[in-house]
């Protein structure tokens, strides 16, 4: 599959600001470009003479059956890149039996997102705000709509030095909300900066920069039963703290590149993660994923699922669902074929000596 094509054409498809806003990173973009090419310092050691007359790329995410461990990453404003926005996100990736994870600044609501893929697995990425009501109420909604994991976000204490969106004067476009914003919370009150219709440095002026670990007792309390990832760990020390306070899963994520620049890339991270947490609990990864090889090699550094943000969002922008389906389904096509040729029958089974560093 040639993503540098499909973004190529997704880039002439949208408003420039739009496109910059996906495909831009964090200040000199450092970990931008490190997160793609820290996949390639992975070298693969096939296994030979095994049976790989059939090969599974089916796993379970928390339990859920997925028909492939690539789901799509958490992205905002999914209306920037199609009209359907994560209606269409979420229809591609049913279609291809993935696991999508809706983002707390979608343009349209966790509800209608819920309605459009009613039997398909989904998570919802959480942001927790000062007042801990709106956050609360988040939480509260998704759990009603079937989310099946939340997944907290904890590298925003601040939004990153975009240069990219400060150059374009970033802003959604006319019509546009920030749909998940909570329903208490005032309509257009840009002022306060907590209004559907305020900025997005506004909101983040909102977020909780004194959110520790000692935080997700309340977060667990609230969700009942439903698992809590956290999201944005590449160290090791914060992997076991999130499980010690009572993370279900650790997502491995310098949110694409996108916060503090010159964050060491997920590929160099997750081995280190994976290895903290062992067996007691999935390790999960996303950045820089391009190909079916750079999963292949995460699910050999101990991820259990691999999730993908921009080729998703190229996918949305060219074609709506049926382009989102078409990329998730042809990464996991690459998935199959490198595994067949690996000697992995069973992407579940992927041993961790089948890689080594270039």
């Amino acid at each position: 599959m040639d993503l540098s094509a499909l973004e190529a054409a997704a880039r002439a498809a949208m408003d420039p600001a739009g496109y910059d806003y996906y495909a831009g990173g964090a200040e000199t973009e450092t970990t931008l470009r490190e997160n793609v090419t820290a996949w390639d310092r992975w070298r693969l050691r096939p296994q030979v003479l095994r049976d790989v007359s059939t090969v599974s790329t089916a796993t379970t995410l928390l339990g859920t059956h997925v028909a492939t461990p690539i789901g799509v990453a958490p992205a905002a404003y999914q209306q920037l890149a199609h009209p359907d926005g994560e209606v269409g996100m979420a229809r591609g990736a049913a279609a291809a039996g993935a696991l999508m994870t809706v983002s707390t600044l979608a343009t349209v609501s966790l509800e209608d997102v819920a309605a459009a893929a009613p039997d398909a697995p989904r998570w919802f990425q959480l942001y927790v705000f000062v007042d801990r009501g709106y956050a609360g109420e988040l939480v509260d909604r998704a759990v009603a709509a079937g989310y099946r994991a939340l997944v907290l976000t904890v590298d925003t204490p601040v939004l990153g030095r975009r240069w990219r969106d400060e150059r374009n004067g970033f802003a959604l476009r006319d019509g546009m909300q920030m749909a998940n914003v909570p329903l208490s919370m005032p309509d257009g009150d840009a002022a306060a900066g907590t209004g559907r219709g305020s900025g997005l440095a506004a909101l983040f002026a909102d977020h909780d920069r004194g959110l520790t670990f000692d935080d997700l007792a309340w977060l667990r309390e609230r969700a009942g039963g439903v698992p809590i990832v956290v999201k944005g760990v590449v160290r090791a020390d914060d992997a076991r703290a999130s499980l010690d306070a009572g993370a279900s899963a650790v997502w491995v994520s310098n949110h694409g590149g996108r916060q503090l620049d010159r964050t060491v890339a997920t590929a160099a991270a997750l081995g280190e993660v994976a290895d903290a947490v062992g067996d007691d609990a999935e390790v999960y990864v996303d950045g820089g994923v391009r190909r079916g090889l750079d999963v292949l090699t995460a699910l050999a550094l101990g991820a259990r699922g691999v999730f993908v943000g921009r080729p998703a969002l190229w996918g949305l922008a060219t074609g709506g669902a049926d382009s989102v389906r078409d990329v998730l389904t042809g990464l996991t096509d690459e998935l199959e074929h490198a595994a067949t040729l690996a000697g992995v029958a069973d992407i579940r089974d992927v041993p961790r000596d089948l890689v080594t560093p270039a």
